[in-house]
């Protein structure tokens, strides 16, 4: 199953636009597909203990956790803000990929065990800074952040990294561009 993750915190988005298109297309592929808006979730931000006490996941968590464990390829489209992703997916983030769930830590040990192996992920995200300039001057540290010390330490294989930008004053044919570019990503299911 393909999950598609959108982490941009409006239903009126540029990122919502695309999760709803590759969702849209892997559908019509014949793809098993899900979609979790995180806009639409109810939950706490704010893990208040660390990870010292056990923080109960709401109901909506735990249907996002169900979703993410059922999935085999996670799309994520996101915003890029400050260079990095949104409160609302770090939030996520740290509610829900957690010691004994996402990873475990080997007793007495550095090492860790990567509870998500086997999976893959496509990274999307939308940018107001020319996709060059973010690689080369900023060297792509939101999306190496999510990349590498999120979904590949608990054994998500990131297959794909797309950056769209910039959007601000994008013209409609460049939208059109990144519509068409995404379509082709759910054809063949990247």
């Amino acid at each position: 199953m393909i999950l598609i993750l959108n982490a941009h915190p409006s239903s009126e988005s540029l990122c919502s636009s695309i999760a709803q298109t590759y969702f849209d297309e892997a559908l019509q592929q014949g793809h098993s597909v899900s979609q979790l808006n995180l806009h639409s979730l109810q939950f706490d931000l704010n893990l208040h203990e660390g990870y010292q006490k056990i923080q109960p996941l709401e109901p909506d968590l735990e249907m996002a956790w169900k979703l993410i464990q059922d999935a085999q390829h996670i799309v994520l489209i996101y915003p890029t803000w400050w260079g990095t992703m949104p409160a609302l997916l770090k939030g996520f983030f740290d509610r829900v990929f957690l010691p004994g769930k996402a990873f475990k830590y080997r007793k007495d040990s550095p090492w860790w065990d990567k509870l998500l192996a086997g999976k893959t992920a496509h990274i999307i995200t939308t940018m107001d800074t020319p996709p060059w300039y973010f690689r080369i001057i900023y060297r792509n540290a939101g999306v190496t952040t999510i990349k590498k010390n999120i979904l590949e330490f608990c054994g998500i294989k990131v297959r794909k990294v797309t950056l769209l930008g910039p959007v601000r004053n994008a013209s409609p044919s460049k939208l059109d561009k990144w519509i068409t570019q995404i379509k082709a990503f759910a054809k063949s299911g990247v």
